[in-house]
């Protein structure tokens, strides 16, 4: 397998026609770089599994389906997904439209220049967001730029999901949250503490368009202000990996 093969992982819940959306957004734009997608499921009647069935085949890149084999939610499609992941390169991104393909190959150049983690970033020049939850907007560009300036962690949105990984880290960091979406700041927090090479690039994020979200602010807060207090008592390179 080549030495840079990129693994696209996508978490799915009854996603319907917007993968059709999502999937001619990479081919577009991530031409001439070996990947591969992998869409993660809950259950055989996900309204994601039969679009894509039906048009698999109009791309030249391999699509693989994967059973969640954790358990429903968010998390476990995404430990599902890095977990299986073919290439020794790993990128998240939602199937709801909100994450631009068209970051993918600025994000894998930059993985090839040697950087562990590469996060696309809302909260850097020339990044953005629309969202229609703006204490959720506040509260996560509070928690990373706090982050850059205060834990030294390479980037200014530590939050967000839209991240890529060399699937080694994965070897030198468990995952411990329980609840979803903060993987990705444990994820980043980690290895920063252990002295990984961390950098962003500026992303638009939208909301969500299709489907429903599965995004709970109430339930999650606590899980990211456990990871943000990690944070700041483990500087880079602080803990062994």
């Amino acid at each position: 397998m080549n030495a840079n093969h990129l693994s696209i992982v996508v978490p799915v819940y009854n996603e319907g026609e917007s993968v059709k959306t999502l999937l001619d957004g990479v081919q577009h734009n991530v031409r001439g770089l070996p990947f591969n997608v992998s869409f993660v499921y809950d259950t055989e009647e996900d309204t994601t599994l039969p679009v894509i069935k039906r048009i698999h085949k109009n791309y030249d890149f391999k699509i693989t389906l994967l059973k969640n084999k954790y358990g429903r939610g968010a998390l476990n499609a995404i430990k599902t997904g890095l977990e299986n992941a073919d290439g020794n390169v790993v990128l998240v991104m939602m199937a709801d439209l909100c994450d631009r393909p068209s970051d993918i190959p600025e994000m894998y150049r930059l993985i090839n220049l040697g950087y562990d983690v590469v996060c696309g970033s809302r909260y850097m020049k020339r990044g953005g967001q629309n969202s229609a939850m703006p204490f959720k907007s506040l509260m996560s560009r509070f928690i990373g730029v706090s982050l850059y300036h205060l834990a030294g962690v390479g980037t200014h949105d530590v939050t967000n999901n839209y991240k890529m990984y060399r699937k080694n880290i994965f070897k030198k960091i468990k995952i411990e949250s329980t609840g979803g979406f903060e993987v990705a700041m444990e994820v980043t927090v980690k290895a920063n503490a252990i002295g990984m090479k961390i950098t962003e690039v500026p992303t638009v994020w939208t909301d969500r368009t299709y489907g429903q979200s599965r995004f709970n602010l109430k339930k999650w807060a606590p899980k990211y202000f456990k990871w943000y207090v990690y944070a700041l008592m483990h500087r880079p390179g602080s803990v062994s990996a």
